[in-house]
């Protein structure tokens, strides 16, 4: 599902970031790759998430283009760190 349908508090692992290899490039020299696990700060444009401890702003136009595998709340608790 893409990130943009989480609400504010949900937890997902990211399946996949598609899109312009510069783009893809970009978000994962930040952290948004494969595997990462991301939080939702806030939801909307833009939107707020927190991985590895950082918080980034996404425009909508780019959230479309990141995959996500929602997480059960119980399990957000296993929040990695780095």
């Amino acid at each position: 599902m893409p990130l943009e349908f989480l609400n504010p508090g949900d937890c997902a692992d990211i399946e996949e970031v598609t899109g312009e290899p510069g783009w893809v490039g970009r978000l994962a020299e930040l952290g948004v790759s494969t595997g990462s696990r991301v939080l939702v700060v806030r939801a909307g444009s833009p939107c707020l998430i927190e991985l590895r401890g950082v918080r980034l702003s996404l425009r909508s136009g780019l959230r479309t283009q990141i995959m996500v595998r929602p997480i059960a709340r119980a399990d957000t608790a296993i929040f990695p760190a780095s």
